[in-house]
């Protein structure tokens, strides 16, 4: 299964959530490949740490090569990064990822990272990938080569109101290039319940029969540690209340069911 964590608007958990659902799956035993789309690297380094600075081939490594032809072309694998983590591989991030965006959406290579994670059929189970907050060349690449869409919200009423247009771009993609993805649920994240914002927010949500998951995931100062440690919270502190709730949204997300792309 692959799933793409993607929204327009940025801040909102989009490489928190990818992380700790992709370490979540690897600490139960399935082989995981995280990529990390976005030229913050923000996964990147919550992965791997210091080790983050150091060059290594990644993503933007991968589709450089998409633009050159070889008659040897290179592993897909080359581009993949072992993390402290067992069974938790890592295509990470780089700036350098600007700097061929032009050329890239140029030369049409959207169906490219598709073509290659099918080169990964039999070495992982799951699939995550990482966006950046734009509908740009690279989201596009991930929903065309992703079996499923989780979209972060954070209970604030602008992000409500881009809602409706972020939807309609991933049906938008998913009638015009790949039949297969669906919308997996929308995750609500930082969400206080004591607050009364959040919960009128997520309940208009609701009503209109949108796909909210639950548990919504808490706000917490300890995933703040978390990042600052490089440390998913599954390896940080198991127990927690919101390591729980991302374990519970973890076993929903991949319970199979059906699940509809539309509003």
């Amino acid at each position: 299964m692959r799933h793409v964590v993607f929204n327009q608007k940025g801040g909102v958990g989009k490489s928190t959530i990818a992380s700790n659902l992709a370490a979540i799956a690897a600490a139960r035993g399935r082989r995981v490949l995280l990529i990390d789309l976005d030229t913050q690297a923000n996964s990147t380094h919550y992965l791997l740490g210091e080790a983050a600075v150091d060059p290594r081939p990644g993503a933007a490594e991968f589709f450089e090569a998409t633009l050159k032809f070889s008659v040897r072309p290179t592993s897909t694998a080359d581009f993949v990064s072992t993390t402290p983590w067992d069974r938790l591989d890592l295509m990470a991030a780089s700036p350098a990822l600007d700097e061929l965006h032009a050329k890239l959406e140029s030369r049409y290579k959207i169906y490219k990272l598709r073509d290659a994670l099918a080169d990964f059929a039999d070495t992982y189970d799951e699939i995550w990938i990482d966006t950046p907050p734009a509908l740009n060349f690279y989201t596009r690449s991930a929903l065309i080569a992703a079996d499923g869409c989780l979209i972060p919200f954070d209970c604030d009423e602008f992000s409500r109101r881009a809602l409706y247009g972020l939807l309609e771009s991933v049906e938008e993609i998913r009638a015009d290039h790949n039949d297969k993805l669906v919308v997996e649920g929308i995750v609500v994240n930082q969400f206080q319940p004591r607050a009364s914002l959040p919960q009128r927010t997520v309940q208009e949500l609701l009503d209109e029969g949108l796909p909210v998951l639950e548990p919504y995931l808490s706000a917490s100062v300890r995933i703040r540690e978390s990042h600052e440690q490089a440390r998913p919270m599954i390896h940080l502190d198991p127990g927690h209340k919101l390591t729980q709730q991302l374990i519970a949204l973890y076993e929903g997300i991949t319970k199979p069911r059906k699940r509809s792309a539309k509003r």
